[in-house]
């Protein structure tokens, strides 16, 4: 319980409810009918203790593996000023431990993407600030941003398939973490902030931090392309409570009336029979067409200040919550071809069409085969010959001439093994003649010697008995 205000139970297998309990006025009078409790129910509730790592392991990690997969995913954060929307989003800059879930998720991602080696990634990110219904490029590359007016204005374009396209919003490259968090500090100092009675450093306006990955296989046409808004509004409480006047209630009723669109957008989706949906009536709903009702994986974060003055404001946060709770969104994998790589293949199918027509329809070429383009058969027939695959293909296209060139040269290359073996095969017989001859005239040199050596004893033998 908090200060007796706000109940909640936490449930790890099922939905965490969550009561708003609304004291006693007796300024209302002893009877009166005011609602005195109010229940909701949310995936997850985390408490005013709750550390940045735990909310970022439960809440945007499972975003960031469906980006790294291939998937468009969205993460933003609802609440009244001073609630915890930026802490939550960006982090404190007191503690290393304080980091919020966007450094967080760039750690998270470019070390997965370190670990992967299996395919070539690019990775980049924008920052967009909507500032009154005018949106402006927070990584401007002009850098010192003394005043908004500083920064380049984005605005809006529509293509006929009905994508949005936002036009000046730069896409900066990070190849690391470093890179990344650098890009992030630069959006953070160009970052407009209002001073307010409820809170000095309020934000007065919609911020949308974007990482864009894309992913290819080596060898592969197919790349994938997905993004990930983390996306940080601005305060949800109504004009009457900023106590503010002049330009700073022409802000207070610039942003209640972007996310009174946004909350209209909401409702017409949690309505099942519901053809239009009013995408177009703010910027905010623009950009953040396909994170509502599309093709994304899309998580909000609702905060609630614990204090009895902003109770009412609990109660419209809670409310708004459930609706986005009730839409259903369908994911699909951003597959597509890569066109310089398709434009290669589709070449070459055509080549090889055109030259398989020929071949059929008798039109033959009949200018001779220039010197380049033999030197390239004769490289082609090394290489098949020179291949041990039994599988191996000599692929010279459907061109007649470079075929019998190709037969000739091989015709040519068996006729030489025949001589070479011939002539090695007569060589072997002369040799096998020699070798015959030479052993049967050392076996008679031998009959000779042994000869001799039987006429020498017998001489000897006689001589000896001559003596006696």
């Amino acid at each position: 319980s908090l200060q007796g205000i706000i109940k909640f139970d936490k449930d790890e297998k099922s939905l965490s409810s969550l009561e708003i309990i609304v004291p006693r006025d007796l300024a209302d009078g002893f009877v009166n009918n005011k609602r005195e409790s109010y229940k909701f129910k949310f995936q997850k509730i985390f408490d005013q203790e709750a550390k940045q790592d735990v909310v970022f392991d439960s809440v945007a990690k499972p975003v960031a593996e469906c980006v790294l997969a291939g998937y468009n995913g969205t993460i933003f954060a609802y609440g009244q000023t001073g609630s915890g929307k930026t802490f939550t989003i960006t982090g404190g800059a007191e503690c290393y431990s304080d980091r919020g879930i966007i450094p967080r998720t760039l750690s998270y991602i470019f070390d997965q993407l370190q670990k992967d080696s299996s395919k070539v990634y690019t990775t980049h990110v924008s920052y967009l600030e909507i500032y009154n219904e005018c949106g402006y490029d927070l990584l401007d590359s002009r850098h010192e941003a003394s005043r908004l007016e500083d920064l380049t204005k984005v605005t809006i374009m529509e293509d006929p398939d009905q994508n949005i396209h936002l036009k000046n919003l730069s896409l900066q490259q990070a190849t690391n973490e470093e890179e990344a968090l650098n890009l992030l500090f630069l959006g953070d100092t160009n970052r407009m902030i209002a001073e307010t009675p409820m809170n000095q450093a309020s934000t007065r306006s919609h911020c949308i931090f974007t990482i864009h990955i894309s992913s290819k296989e080596p060898g592969s046409a197919t790349i994938r392309h997905s993004k990930l808004h983390l996306v940080d509004l601005a305060g949800s409480e109504r004009v009457a409570k900023t106590g503010v006047g002049g330009h700073l209630l022409t802000e207070a009723k610039y942003i209640n009336l972007s996310l009174h669109y946004l909350e209209q957008v909401i409702i017409a989706l949690a309505e099942k029979n519901r053809s239009h949906i009013p995408y177009r009536n703010s910027m905010m709903t623009s950009v953040l067409r396909d994170s509502l009702g599309g093709n994304c994986m899309t998580t909000m974060i609702a905060t609630l200040s614990i204090d009895k003055r902003n109770i009412d404001e609990s109660i419209s946060t809670c409310r708004f919550a459930q609706r986005v709770a009730l839409i259903k969104n369908e994911a699909v994998l951003n597959e597509e071809i890569d066109p310089r790589l398709m434009i290669v293949q589709l070449k070459k199918e055509i080549q090889e069409l055109k030259d398989e027509l020929a071949l059929v329809t008798g039109k033959q070429r009949t200018s001779e085969l220039s010197q380049e383009e033999l030197l390239q058969l004769d490289e082609l027939i090394e290489a098949f010959l020179e291949d041990n695959e039994p599988d191996s293909i000599l692929d010279v296209g459907a061109d007649m001439r470079k075929i019998k060139y190709c037969f000739i040269h091989l015709k040519v290359f068996l006729l030489n093994i025949s001589d070479k073996k011939l002539l090695s095969q007569n060589t072997s017989n002369k040799k096998d003649s020699n070798k015959e001859a030479g052993e049967e005239e050392l076996k008679k040199l031998k009959e000779l010697l042994q000869q001799r050596d039987n006429e020498i004893s017998i001489l000897y033998e006689e001589k000896n008995s001559i003596w006696v």
